[in-house]
């Protein structure tokens, strides 16, 4: 899944994507690469971001929703919101998929997916981008993901949704520190039992230049991307079926070469 911000304060491409034609050739490039998903997104989800009316948000992603559809027939569109309207006008639009950070918290997120027949990413997140990474403490991290997820796929059930809709991302970095990050990572294989596919995106996030570079003086997002790929490839062979990266070309040569030592 390459990832396509249209948004002017993202963490890692800072507004580069904002216009559509740029957008539209990123997601080119991306496909062009490998992906086989393309995540659009018109809300910066990063620690402390501000929150972006649905009027604004629809405006930045249906554009470039439609013109990734139509040039890019082969490849799936995820829209990348947690509000039901933009959902529902970005499916209008051409999209396939909704990547969800709040997992269906908008009440009328499900009567979309259903009207729609859409699949979705059902996120865990801990507060909201403004406070989610003040001091976020867990009993079990990984306990209370699952526990998460039962409770939202019950949710969606009683809505008429099966759990066969959903992917579940245990949502690395959205409420958690770095060793939340690196425990849910060892413990991947706890979220098997639900028997849905799992989503990883870790790249280029905080807890990689923390790991990297310390915590003192973690590294910047530009040189975040070597650890990306090892974060990836650990969650590749304990079985995510899908990885949100930026650097798709890198991760595709990666895992094509991981998949031959492997046999």
């Amino acid at each position: 899944m390459g990832i396509v911000n249209v948004t002017p304060d993202s963490f890692s491409d800072g507004g580069r994507f904002a216009d559509p034609d740029a957008a539209l050739a990123r997601a080119e490039a991306l496909a062009e690469a490998g992906a086989v998903l393309i995540d659009i997104g018109g809300e910066s989800t990063r620690p402390g971001a501000a929150p972006v009316d649905a009027a604004e948000e629809t405006r930045r992603v249906v554009p470039v929703v439609v013109a990734v559809a139509r040039r890019l027939p082969g490849v799936w569109v995820s829209v990348d919101t947690s509000k039901a309207i933009v959902a529902r006008r970005a499916l209008e639009a051409g999209a396939r998929l909704v990547n969800d950070v709040t997992a269906l918290g908008d009440p009328s997120m499900a009567e979309v997916l259903r009207d729609h027949n859409a699949p979705a990413v059902l996120m865990h997140k801990k507060g909201d981008p403004r406070t989610m990474q003040a001091n976020p403490v867990y009993g079990d991290v990984a306990a209370e993901i699952a526990a998460f997820f039962e409770e939202r796929l019950a949710y969606a059930a009683a809505r008429g949704l099966p759990r066969s809709r959903f992917l579940l991302d245990p949502g690395l970095g959205f409420g958690k520190t770095t060793d939340h990050n690196v425990a849910i990572l060892r413990r991947m294989d706890e979220f098997h039992r639900f028997g849905l596919p799992l989503l990883i995106g870790a790249s280029r996030k905080s807890f990689i230049g923390r790991l990297l570079g310390g915590e003192a003086t973690p590294l910047p997002p530009s040189e975040r991307e070597e650890g990306s790929l090892a974060v990836h490839l650990w969650a590749a062979a304990r079985g995510a079926r899908v990885l949100r990266v930026h650097d798709v070309r890198a991760t595709a040569r990666a895992l094509t070469l991981w998949r031959a030592l492997a046999g």
